[in-house]
C-alpha cells in the first residue's frame, strides 16, 4: 500500500526519540530543515503491508512560535504533510506534560495522544483510565512504555485507528474557557473558517490573544483592515498568554478529573535531591558524579579499546607479509599506514564513545541528567547554554569525540553547536599527556605555572568563542534553559538502553571511519616520500612558509609536528622525535596515528633544536588546536552540518596560531 506520513511531536523527554528509533531502527536519516539550523529526522517502517514515514518533530514545550523549531513544527502539521500527529506525553506528570496537547487543540490534524512512561507511573501508585479520557477527547489514547518493544503491538493498532477514523480533538470544553475571555468572541467572528490551512478559528483566536507574531502577520495578509481593526479593538484587555494559560491547565485538570488517581503524599526531596539541590554541595556533587562516570567509562571501552590495539599487531604482521611478497612500498604504505592504522585508532576512540554513551545513557535513564540540568542551568545560561552542556565540557578532559557524543542529550541545536564548539577548547587527555612532559623538559620547576596559564587561557578561550558564536546560533529566548519539574527516579530498561548505545556507536562508526580515512590519506600523500624527509610535499611546503610560520613560533619541523597533531595529539612528540632524529616523515605520520614511535633521547633533541619561546608556542599551538581528526568527525556526526564542522575546525586552528604567537613574543620578553 502506498505510504502514510506519522509526525511525532512532545516536549522535550517524553520519549519521542525512544519511539522514533523503536519504529524506524536503522532507516532513518538526519539533517537539518531547509533554511533552519534545527535538527529533521526522518525514517521508515512496515507493518500490515502499509509503508509509514515517519518525523521527529524537533521537541518544544508548546505551539507558539517561540523559536524556530516550535516554527518548524507547527508549520509541518498545519501543512497537511502528516497523516495523523502522534502526541506524546508523560504519563507520571500529567498535569505538566498534557500542555503540548492543549496547545495543539484546535489545528485540523487528525490525532492520537500516546501516555508514555506507564511503567513509571505504576511505580508512583498512579493509575489512569484510559477509556474515560479517550472518550473526553474523542479521539484514541493508548498507555505505553516507549522501551518496552512488546507494547508496539497495542501501537500499532492505535495508529491504525487514528489513520481510519481521522480523528481530531474535542475542543468544546477548551471553547467554553476561551470564551470566558474579555473580547475571544468579537476576534473569533472576525476570523473566517479558511483564514489560514490548517488552524481552526479558535486556535488562531488563542493565539492572537497571545500575541503570537506569525500568526499575526500572517492575519494581516489574509484579512481586510476593517477585521483587523476589530482584531486589534478586541484584544486589548483579553490578558494574553496568562489568560489563554489559564484556560488550558483549567482544561487539563478537567480533563485529569476521575482519569488519574494516585495516593495522597507529601512532596519532599530524598537525599540525593537534598545533596544535588544544595547551593553549597550541588556542584560539587555534579561534578564528582560526572567525574565518576567518566572513569566508569572505561569499563566498557576497554576491551573495544584493546581490539584497536589487536589491529595494530595485526598491522605489523600484514606489512612483514606484503614486503616479503615484494608488493610495492606505496601499496604496503597505503594499507599499513593508512587502512588498518587508521582503523585501530578508531576503534581504540571508539570504545571510549561506547563508554561514555552506555553510562550517561543510564544517568540519562535512571533521571540523574536532569538534576544535573538543573545544578548547572543558571552557570550555562551565561554562556547561552543549558545546564546539560556541563557534561559534554567535563568529559572532554578525558576525550573531545566523547564530548560531543555527550551533547547529544541538548535538545536546541544551536545550544548542541555552541556546547560543542566550547568542548573543543578543553584540553583532552591526549593533550594532558604532552603538555606536563613537554613543560617539565623545558620549564623545570615552572612547568605547574605554565599548566595554570592554559587552563586560564581554556576558560578565556571558552567565554570569547561563546560571544563570538552564540549570537549566531543561540537567540535570546534560548538563552535559558527552564526545568519545569525534576522527573522521577526509575528503574532503567537495559534492553532499550543497550540497543540505543550499540546503535549509536555503529552509526558513528561508520560516519567517523569515513571522514578519518579520509583525512589520513591526505595526510599521509602529502608525506609520502623517497624514504628521506626532505622528499615529502609535507617538507617541502612547511620549509616553504617557514619564514611565515617563525613569526609564530613555530619552525617547519614544529609546525608539521602541529598539523600532524590534528590528525592525533598523541603521536605529536613522535612526529617531532622522528622529523629531529632525520628520518622521514612517513614515520612521523605512523607516530600520529599510534603514539609510539619516540627517540630514546628525545630530551636532548628538544633542548637542541628548540628554544624555550618556541617550546612555549608549540605548547600552546597543539593544546588549543582541532582535537583530532575523530573529534572533527563526531562533531558532524552530532550537528550534521558540513558548514559548521568547518567553521569551528578552521576557527580553532586559527586561534591555535594567534596563541601561539603571543606565547612565543611573551616567551621571547621572558627567556
Amino acid at each position: 500500500m502506498s505510504a502514510a506520513t506519522i509526525a511525532l511531536l512532545g516536549q522535550p523527554n517524553s520519549g519521542k526519540s525512544t519511539v522514533f528509533n523503536a519504529l524506524t531502527g536503522m532507516r532513518q536519516h538526519v539533517g537539518n530543515w531547509p533554511g533552519k539550523t534545527v535538527e529533521k529526522k526522518e525514517g521508515s517502517f512496515a507493518h500490515n503491508g502499509t509503508t509509514y514515514e515517519v518525523a521527529d518533530l524537533p521537541g518544544s514545550y508548546s505551539m507558539s512560535a517561540n523559536s524556530d523549531e516550535e516554527v518548524i513544527t507547527r508549520d509541518f502539521i498545519t501543512s497537511g504533510k502528516a497523516d495523523v500527529v502522534c502526541i506524546l506525553a508523560d504519563s507520571s506528570q500529567l498535569e505538566r506534560s498534557l500542555f503540548m496537547l492543549a496547545d495543539y487543540a484546535g489545528l485540523d490534524a487528525p490525532c492520537f495522544l500516546v501516555l508514555n512512561m506507564e511503567d513509571v507511573a505504576k511505580d508512583q501508585g498512579k493509575s489512569i483510565d484510559v477509556n474515560v479520557l479517550e472518550k473526553k477527547l474523542g479521539i484514541p489514547v493508548m498507555l505505553f512504555s516507549a522501551t518496552d518493544t512488546k507494547a508496539y503491538d497495542k501501537f500499532y493498532e492505535t495508529l491504525e485507528r487514528a489513520l481510519k477514523g481521522k480523528t481530531r480533538i474535542n475542543v468544546s470544553e477548551l471553547e467554553k474557557e476561551y470564551e470566558k475571555i474579555e473580547g475571544y468572541n468579537d476576534i473569533k467572528s472576525s476570523i473566517s473558517e479558511k483564514a489560514l490551512s490548517g488552524c481552526t478559528p479558535m486556535w488562531l483566536t488563542a493565539k492572537y490573544i497571545e500575541g503570537d507574531k506569525v500568526v499575526s502577520a500572517k492575519l494581516n495578509e489574509a484579512l481586510s483592515k476593517d477585521s483587523l481593526s476589530k482584531l486589534e479593538a478586541a484584544s486589548k484587555n483579553s490578558g494574553g498568554a496568562i489568560a489563554t494559560g489559564e484556560c488550558k491547565f483549567k482544561w487539563i485538570d478537567e480533563l485529569l478529573t476521575g482519569v488519574v488517581n494516585k495516593p495522597k503524599t507529601s512532596v519532599s526531596l530524598g537525599k540525593l535531591d537534598r545533596i544535588y539541590t544544595s547551593k553549597v554541595w550541588g556542584k560539587p556533587a555534579v561534578v564528582l558524579t560526572v567525574i565518576l562516570g567518566l572513569i566508569a567509562s572505561f569499563i566498557p571501552a576497554l576491551p573495544i579499546m584493546g581490539l584497536g590495539s589487536v589491529v595494530d599487531m595485526l598491522k605489523n604482521v600484514v606489512h612483514d607479509a606484503l614486503v616479503n611478497a615484494a608488493v610495492p612500498d606505496i601499496l604496503t604504505g597505503l594499507i599499513c599506514d593508512v587502512v588498518l592504522q587508521s582503523m585501530g585508532y578508531v576503534i581504540k576512540m571508539l570504545g571510549f564513545v561506547l563508554g561514555v554513551t552506555l553510562v550517561f545513557g543510564l544517568l540519562e535513564e535512571v533521571g540523574i541528567m536532569a538534576r544535573i540540568s538543573y545544578v548547572f542551568d543558571n552557570t550555562m545560561g551565561r554562556l547561552g547554554l543549558q545546564g546539560k552542556s556541563v557534561m559534554p565540557f567535563l568529559v572532554s578532559f578525558g576525550c573531545t569525540m566523547g564530548g560531543a557524543a555527550g551533547a547529544r542529550v541538548i535538545d536546541n541545536w544551536g545550544q548542541k553547536v555552541l556546547t560543542i564548539a566550547l568542548a573543543w577548547a578543553v584540553p583532552c587527555g591526549a593533550a594532558w599527556a604532552i603538555i606536563p612532559m613537554l613543560s617539565t623538559v623545558f620549564f623545570g620547576l615552572g612547568a605547574p605555572l605554565v599548566i595554570v596559564v592554559i587552563l586560564l587561557v581554556m576558560i578565556l578561550h571558552m567565554w570569547i568563542t561563546a560571544k563570538i558564536f552564540g549570537k549566531g546560533l543561540v537567540k535570546k529566548e534560548d538563552r535559558c534553559g527552564m526545568i519545569m519539574e525534576l522527573p522521577p527516579y526509575h528503574k532503567p530498561k537495559w534492553g532499550a538502553l543497550l540497543r540505543y548505545v550499540f546503535g549509536r556507536t555503529k552509526d558513528t562508526f561508520f560516519r567517523v571511519v569515513k571522514v578519518v580515512l579520509i583525512v589520513c590519506l591526505i595526510f599521509w600523500l602529502l608525506s609520502y616520500g623517497s624514504g628521506e624527509t626532505d622528499t615529502s610535499i609535507l617538507y617541502r611546503v612547511g620549509t616553504a612558509i617557514e619564514p611565515v610560520t617563525k613569526f609564530f613560533g613555530l619552525p617547519w619541523q614544529l609546525f608539521i609536528a602541529f598539523i600532524a597533531a590534528s590528525v592525533g595529539k598523541e603521536g605529536a612528540v613522535g612526529v617531532i622525535s622522528a622529523l629531529y632524529a632525520g628520518t622521514s616523515y612517513g614515520e612521523g605520520f605512523a607516530a600520529a596515528m599510534s603514539g609510539a614511535a619516540r627517540a630514546a633521547n628525545l630530551n636532548e633533541l628538544l633542548l637542541a633544536n628548540v628554544s624555550k619561546p618556541e617550546a612555549l608556542a608549540f605548547i600552546f599551538a597543539i593544546t588549543f588546536n582541532l582535537p583530532c581528526v575523530v573529534a572533527l568527525a563526531a562533531t558532524y556526526q552530532e550537528i550534521h552540518s558540513v558548514k559548521w564542522t568547518l567553521k569551528i575546525a578552521l576557527y580553532y586552528t586559527v586561534v591555535a596560531l594567534l596563541l601561539a604567537c603571543v606565547a612565543y613574543h611573551v616567551g621571547l620578553l621572558i627567556f
